[in-house]
């Protein structure tokens, strides 16, 4: 168990490893370019390479996501309490607790777990994770004036869009022709790779200043999206495989996509690279643990899908 959540965990921390030594090392690096390459063109392509390849059950995939949905919640009220009470900048430590990693960990975790069937329910969060971090995230930490200049901003994500076509395949079993399921894949192939290197760069010009905070937010992240995750899935009503995939995806570390909207946005954009490393790492360690009780709860055992 412990070896092959290595195998997923580890391109995480070598392309992090990369993007440090690459800034160490006095090369330049532009965050700037690389972000706003990766939200408007990698990420929306990864979006519709995925929903295409995948089947998923409707009425399932609808349980999962509204669990999703109430760990965001929920963890959005529980970070508005604990910034005000902290007297923290709420938009610099609500978003890291609302979105998890439900992408390129929560889904590679999920399919070795649970085989296909649990890839195309991880996808249900992952869909809803995403989703709101370019609604609501957005809006959070936008710096412009009006909810009519935010309307228009969101308007301009190409990730919108890049949804809905995904629900659309979903929904009518279409299939994409091969040249566009050949260009979407290469172009969204590049998003994960760019997102970790860029992490390491930040964390390369970061000042470890606030690491006690960031490691106790980091924790909140974990520990309370786990315990809120298994909660909403019991009374939600999930069995077998989707109150595995549900619990799983709840104990997500912070996701790369906050970090990135920091970056673009100016906010706090080290504090937030910092609880997403410190996470992750917390992460490592809870998820095998976390296996070893949600895999007898849905029944199956250990085994490459």
């Amino acid at each position: 168990m412990f070896a092959e959540l290595a195998a997923i965990m580890a391109p995480l921390f070598i392309g992090t490893a990369i993007g440090y030594g690459w800034v160490r090392s006095g090369a330049d690096y532009p965050s700037e370019f690389v972000s706003r390459a990766v939200m408007n063109i990698a990420t929306p392509c990864l979006i519709v390479s995925v929903m295409a390849r995948v089947e998923v059950e409707p009425s399932i995939m609808g349980g999962v996501a509204l669990a999703a949905a109430v760990v965001i919640l929920s963890m959005g009220v529980i970070g508005y309490l604990l910034t005000r009470w902290l007297k923290l900048p709420p938009v610099h430590y609500i978003p890291s607790l609302m979105f998890p990693n439900n992408g390129n960990l929560g889904l590679p975790l999920c399919l070795f777990a649970f085989g296909d069937t649990g890839l195309a329910l991880a996808l249900a969060a992952f869909m809803v994770m995403t989703l709101s971090t370019f609604t609501v995230g957005i809006m959070m930490v936008s710096r412009a004036e009006g909810l009519g200049a935010r309307l228009k901003a969101l308007a301009r994500q190409p990730v919108l869009y890049a949804m809905v076509l995904a629900v659309a395949l979903l929904l009518t079993d279409t299939t994409l022709p091969l040249w566009l399921a050949n260009t979407v894949d290469l172009m969204g192939g590049f998003a994960i790779p760019l997102m970790i290197l860029t992490l390491g760069v930040s964390l390369a010009r970061l000042k470890l200043v606030a690491w006690r905070l960031s490691l106790a937010f980091s924790t909140l992240r974990v520990l309370g999206g786990l315990a809120l995750a298994y909660l909403a899935a019991r009374l939600i009503g999930l069995e077998g495989e989707a109150l595995g995939v549900a619990v799983l995806q709840g104990a997500m570390p912070v996701a790369i996509f906050n970090y990135l909207l920091a970056l673009r946005y100016d906010r706090a954009p080290q504090e937030v690279a910092a609880m997403v490393l410190m996470s992750t790492l917390l992460a490592f360690v809870v998820l095998p643990i976390v296996l070893v009780f949600v895999l007898p709860l849905a029944g199956t055992t250990l085994a490459a899908p």
